[in-house]
């Protein structure tokens, strides 16, 4: 009995202390200087009747009252009646719960911000300041259907890939005054785009904020003028205005559809059934998705960038096409870099503003050849930029040089060649070259080809096994780049006479519309101008072979000689006793002459491969130097002693041959080198000597040797190619230091 008393004693003291203990909960409530929800601001501000009702419709009365952090771009009543007038409706009671969805949730931005907030770019590195000019939505499309098709889609939501988690949410742009500022815009970038909107300083799309930093418990809502629905992406533009219909179709070739297992079973969930949901993903040679809503990677990026599309309409790009598919007709029996470089042409992975127009450079990092006169339609949509054109914006490819081989099949040897080679100088449309056309007939007369199987070149001469080495692919790019000028030469006419520099130093020679390279010279034969083409960089000649009687084919190829410098100079000596006898007769008669291989003796001290411009004075000019005692001989008659066997006189023979050789370049009369050159003359401390070029106008050129002796080239005996090298004869001797 006494337990029971002191066990309900004890209970009643700890109600009691218990009851003594209770806090007031007015601790814990709201307090009453906080603003309303944004639900309740807006329905406490009495102006935003169809926006609320708008809200209920889409079922987000209760996230708006409560949840989140959001900022609101919230249309008004009268957005609202305007709205209605242009729907020609009475009232939202007339607008359906997935059109209310998408007024709501575009209005919806993620995360509270005032206007002077909008602007920071929220970088993985901190705030930048004013340069944000769009924010992420919690609108997003989802499982959607391609007109003709009833495949389930979603657009992909990286540019060559998808990433599970990300709704590919839309952006909605604004135009804030210090972001434009910040930026060198004005209100002509707004108002190309939105031209009856006037530009307030603070703009949503085509709307005007009317009211700004409207303060909620849960966010920010920002007043506007006008009803805002989700833009397109670039692609859903496309496919809303047939206008467009030519240039989508072949953007529709660059699609594939990859089915994926987690978006169908969050479709089926969601709406039942038993279709399968496939990612619309497009090649990643193209420079972007044009469904892809995020910028770059998923990030903040989207804040401060978009994707531009410049899309030229039906009649334009047919007209267009037709042009550069001369020989194949449609894109789909070209090779498929073709039509890449056409897609990626109209691609810029940036947001090109109209005043920044001129400025901005394409994904194949070339400028507009359009301007914004040629622009008939201009959207903001809300992955980027869609500007369409009356004309096409041309890719270097198809309007440089390297076009005529590119989109001519039976140029496709010559094609592969330059891409591994050239390609990237000669689409330069602001550098001239002059190129020399070689087809595949061609190339494959001269045994050489390309092998897909063993990706190599590969040179097949008559009963030899195949060779596919690098020495097969190096004599081949030789043979190549005789065909392509220096950089800066564009010859427009070959009727006359002259030589050309072309990409590997070496030389090709013209004369009435006949062409020769070392090679050529060699067998007696040229290749006969048929025609030229007229790029924005320069000319590319059409040639066939001539063969003389008794001479021999290169197969209609600029071919390089495969005879030493030695044997051309003695041939020249044979032909030309009076002007380069002598000259021969001292260098075959001195320790430099090396007879090794007596078909080709080579002069020691020049290097295999390298280049060399050699000077020869003509036998009069000898005799003087002689006189001179440059050289052995009779000094009162000038008669040259070619045999010296007093070593004094046959190191004057030596140093004055090597005096007579510039090292490492060749030099000719075309105006383009000139100033001092190194010799193969060493002096006593192993320095080079030099001699002085002036060639400052085509067709002369004069040598000055160390004691400001002049010699001039004659041009007519002159310029005689051999292996990259160039002989001239000129008509004084060069004096040296020795």
């Amino acid at each position: 009995m006494n337990r029971i008393l002191r066990i309900t004693s004890g209970f009643l003291l700890l109600l009691l202390f218990l009851s003594g203990c209770k806090k007031d909960t007015s601790f814990y409530d709201r307090p009453a200087s906080l603003a309303p929800a944004i639900y309740q601001q807006l329905t406490t501000r009495g102006n935003f009747k169809n926006l609320l009702a708008c809200i209920d419709k889409a079922g987000y009365k209760d996230i708006l009252s409560t949840a989140g952090y959001w900022t609101m771009f919230a249309p008004n009543d009268s957005a609202f009646i305007k709205y209605f007038k242009d729907k020609s409706i009475s009232g939202v009671s007339n607008i359906d719960s997935a059109t209310c969805r998408k007024i709501v949730t575009y209005s919806l931005v993620y995360n509270s911000f005032r206007k002077d907030q909008l602007t920071n770019y929220q970088a993985n590195t901190g705030i930048v300041l004013n340069q944000a000019f769009k924010r992420k939505t919690v609108y997003y499309d989802f499982v959607t259907t391609e007109t003709g098709s009833t495949r389930k889609i979603v657009a992909s939501n990286r540019n060559g890939t998808y990433v599970t988690g990300d709704n590919n949410n839309k952006y909605i742009p604004y135009f804030i005054d210090n972001f434009m500022t910040a930026k060198g815009l004005t209100a002509y970038d707004y108002n190309f785009f939105y031209p009856s909107t006037t530009y307030m300083g603070f703009n949503v799309g085509d709307a005007k904020v009317v009211n700004k930093d409207i303060v909620a418990e849960n966010g920010m809502i920002q007043e506007i003028d006008k009803v805002q629905l989700p833009l397109p992406s670039l692609e859903q533009y496309l496919a809303s205005n047939t206008n467009y219909d030519t240039f989508r179709g072949l953007l529709t070739k660059m699609a594939y559809y990859v089915s994926n297992g987690d978006l169908t079973h969050r479709y089926q969930v969601l709406h039942g059934g038993t279709d399968s949901v496939f990612v619309k993903m497009y090649n990643t040679v193209l420079g972007f998705a044009p469904n892809n809503e995020n910028f770059t990677n998923g990030g903040t990026d989207p804040q401060v960038n978009g994707y531009t599309l410049m899309v030229p309409t039906n009649d334009v790009l047919t007209a267009y096409m037709k042009k550069i598919l001369i020989y194949y007709q449609t894109f789909d029996a070209a090779p498929p870099a073709i039509l890449n470089d056409f897609i990626n042409a109209q691609m810029w992975s940036q947001q090109v503003w109209p005043s920044r127009f001129a400025l901005s450079a394409n994904v194949q990092g070339e400028t507009p050849t359009i301007t914004t006169s040629n622009v008939v339609d201009k959207q903001l949509v809300s992955n980027g930029t869609f500007y369409g054109t009356n004309k096409v914006q041309e890719a270097n490819v198809f309007r440089t040089v390297y076009s005529k081989p590119y989109l001519n099949p039976a140029y496709s040897l010559m094609t592969l060649g330059l891409n591994a080679e050239l390609k990237f100088s000669i689409i330069n449309p602001n550098v001239k070259y002059t190129v020399f056309m070689m087809p595949d007939v061609n190339i494959r007369a001269g045994y050489y080809d390309f092998s897909t199987n063993r990706n190599a070149w590969s040179y097949t001469a008559p009963g030899v096994a195949t060779d596919y080495s690098t020495l097969a692919r190096d004599n081949y790019y030789r043979i190549l780049q005789t065909c392509v000028s220096q950089a800066g030469i564009n010859l427009t006419n070959l009727s006359g006479s002259g030589i050309i520099e072309m990409w590997n130093n070496e030389y090709v020679k013209y004369n009435a519309n006949q062409l020769v390279a070392s090679g050529n010279a060699d067998a007696g034969n040229y290749l006969q101008i048929d025609s030229t083409s007229t790029t924005i960089n320069g000319n590319v000649f059409y040639t066939h072979e001539v063969v003389p009687t008794g001479k021999t084919s290169t197969m209609g190829l600029l071919s390089y000689t495969k005879n030493s410098i030695g044997t051309h100079l003695k041939n020249l000596a044979t032909a030309d006793p009076t002007n380069f006898g002598s000259f021969y007769s001292f260098v075959s008669g001195s320790p430099l002459w090396n007879v090794t291989d007596a078909a080709n003796p080579v002069i020691v001290g020049m290097t295999s491969g390298a280049f060399y411009t050699i000077m020869v004075p003509t036998n009069a000019a000898i005799v003087n130097a002689v006189k001179a005692g440059i050289l052995p001989g009779t000094v009162a008659t000038g008669v040259p002693n070619f045999a010296p066997t007093v070593p004094s006189d046959r190191d004057k023979v030596t140093k004055f041959i090597q005096y007579h050789i510039i090292n490492k370049t060749t030099v000719v009369p075309d105006g383009r080198k000139d100033g001092a050159f190194a010799t193969l003359l060493q002096d006593s401390n192993g320095n080079p000597t030099y001699q002085t070029i002036i060639n400052t106008v085509p067709g002369t050129m004069s040598i000055r040797d160390a004691y400001n002796n002049n010699a001039n080239v004659v041009l007519s005996k002159s310029n005689n190619l051999s292996n990259r090298c160039v002989i001239h004869s000129i008509d004084n001797y060069l004096n040296y230091i020795y």
